[in-house]
This record gives C-alpha cells, structure tokens and sequence, in this order.
C-alpha cells in the first residue's frame, strides 16, 4: 500500500481521486495568517471553505496547495479547511522565487535539511507533514538563489523520495536548465512535474519535457495572472492540451489553475481589476470542470482518456509511476 502525506496524515495513494495538482487554498506573505490575519480579511476561512466544499460536491477529492512557507503556507488552517469539507489538502515544502537577503548565505545541504524535516517529521511544530516539494525559475532563468534552492529540493527527494514541483517559465524554456540540474543530484524524473506549461504552445518543447521522464503541469487555466509577455488565451490552452494527448501523451498532463481561494494580493486589487478577474475566471476551483473539460469532450476527447488525466495520472504521480 502507498501513500501521501495530506494535512490530516497519510492517504492511501488509491483515495487521491480526483485532482487539482497545482492551486492556492490561502497565498500572502510567510507568516500573515499567524500574525495579520485581518489582512485576510474577517470572513477569509468561510470564503476558503465555501470554495472547497463547492469542490468537494462537484467531485474534486483532493488539493494540491502550491504555498510554500513564503508564499504564506499555514498548515494549521489548511488541517482545518480540509477537515470542514472533506477536500484532501497535500501541502508542500521549499521556497519559491526569491529568497530574502538574510538567508543568502544559506546553503543547498541546510535547505535540504530542512524541506526534508517537513517530509519526514512535521511542519510549525506539529505533525502535519508536506507531501511534495516546490522549486521556482521564472523569467531570466535559474538565478544563482533559484539553484541553492533547486539544489535544495533536489537533495531532499533523495533523501525522502518525496516528489517534485516546478514553477517554470515555458516561454523561455526554463524547464531545460531546471531538467539538467536535477539529473546532476540524481532526481528520479518521474517523480518530477514541470509546471505552467501552457502558457507557451510549443508543443515539441512540451513533449521533450515529457520524454524527459517528467509529468505535465498542465496548470494556469485559464491563465489569468500570468506575466505580461505570456499571450495565450483560454482555448489556446485547453488546444495545447489536447494536442499533447493527440501525440500520446495523455498519461503524463496533470491539470490544475494555479489560483486562489483567498489571497492578500488579489483580493485586495484595484475593483476593476477584480471583476475582470471574475470575468476571466468566474468558477474558482471548478474552471477546469466548466470550461476545461467540456471543451475537451468537445474536441473528441473520451471520458475514458478524462479520467485517466484527472484520476490515474495524480495516483500515479505520487507513486512514482
């Protein structure tokens, strides 16, 4: 029997079910919802538990939550929210873009130490333990403080097995420099998913990253809040998905939005850009139940093929198949 670690213990790898496998249940700054919770806003668990539980009856089991500590993870709230709506929250470990200059002197071994200590023993004092680790390149490429901490990651897998997520930048490739860095610590690849891959259409660059032994991160849908060079609209992106399962590649995609339930960023835009935010995604968790999938069973798309994405692919992901 294999299992996950989730915000509640362990989950048989079979129960996963359903999966949104890249998403945001509360993103801020480390720290804001222990210390500034008014920031969040007086009604921001309600806010989280009503999109969850509109999941939840729409048929989604389970979360993949992309905040790490310093996009403001607290997994004393998401033990909560998961245990109030019976979503399945798998939290994750390690950092995300830029680290602060007081930890620059820090090196990829003492990272290491400490996303492996998430994994294996427990987050903020608890028992709440991570069941995935993050890494994040954007724009520009692998920056000297990306490395440390890709390296970081990296080396924690070793030691844990636990699995990997990317941020990438798939305009510029990033991926192909993030690629070469974990075959140099010894990563098993099929325990590794590149993430925001639609945000380009270069689908022989998408498919590399496949033949590569990697999962698909299949994410940003509709692509709401991606960087400003980024041009690729709703469809375009739902057309590069069912490209990719034209060419085979079906057992590899893992979908997700990459967006969020509760934020301190976006929830406290200017009004008109909140609304166009409504506009562009007025579904929250269920866009890729409203728009993605119809919108593939449109283009041919079987529900046996379906279900193999949004069902096997994250079981297998997380047994490392």
């Amino acid at each position: 029997m294999k299992t996950v670690n989730t915000v509640l213990g362990p989950l048989e790898t079979t129960k996963i079910g359903f999966a949104l496998m890249h998403d945001h249940v509360l993103g801020a700054s480390a720290g804001i919802a222990q210390v500034y919770p008014e920031l969040l806003g007086a009604d921001y668990k309600e806010r989280i538990l009503k999109g969850l539980i509109a999941a939840k009856h729409a048929g989604i089991n389970t979360v993949v939550d992309a905040d790490t500590f310093d996009l403001g993870r607290s997994v004393k709230i998401l033990a909560e929210v998961s245990k109030l709506s019976g979503v399945n929250i798998i939290c994750c470990s390690g950092w995300y873009v830029q680290l602060p200059p007081f930890l620059g002197s820090f090196t990829a071994d003492q990272f290491a130490q400490l996303f492996a200590r998430e994994v294996r023993e427990g987050i903020e004092g608890t028992d709440i333990k991570a069941g995935i680790l993050k890494s994040a390149s954007d724009f520009g490429g692998v920056t000297p403080d990306n490395e440390v901490i890709l390296r970081g990651v990296a080396r924690a897998h070793v030691m844990t097995g636990a699995p990997i997520m990317l941020h990438s930048y798939a305009p510029d490739q990033i991926g192909r420099q993030q690629i070469a860095i974990l075959k140099e610590e010894g990563v098993n690849l099929k325990r590794v998913k590149i993430d925001h891959l639609p945000d380009t259409t270069d689908i022989e660059y998408i498919a590399w990253v496949a033949e590569q032994g990697c999962y698909l991160g299949m994410d940003r849908l509709p692509g709401i809040h991606v960087p400003p060079l980024v041009r690729v609209s709703p469809e375009g992106r739902v057309r590069t998905i069912k490209a990719l399962i034209d060419a085979g590649y079906a057992s590899r995609i893992l979908l997700g939005h990459d967006t969020f339930l509760v934020s301190t960023f976006f929830d406290n835009l200017p009004e008109v850009a909140k609304n166009k935010l409504a506009w562009d995604n007025p579904y929250g968790f269920l866009y890729i139940h409203k728009y993605v999938l119809p919108k593939l069973r449109e283009l041919g798309v079987s529900e046996k093929v379906i279900n193999g994405i949004c069902v096997d692919n994250p079981r297998n992901f997380f047994e490392g198949n």
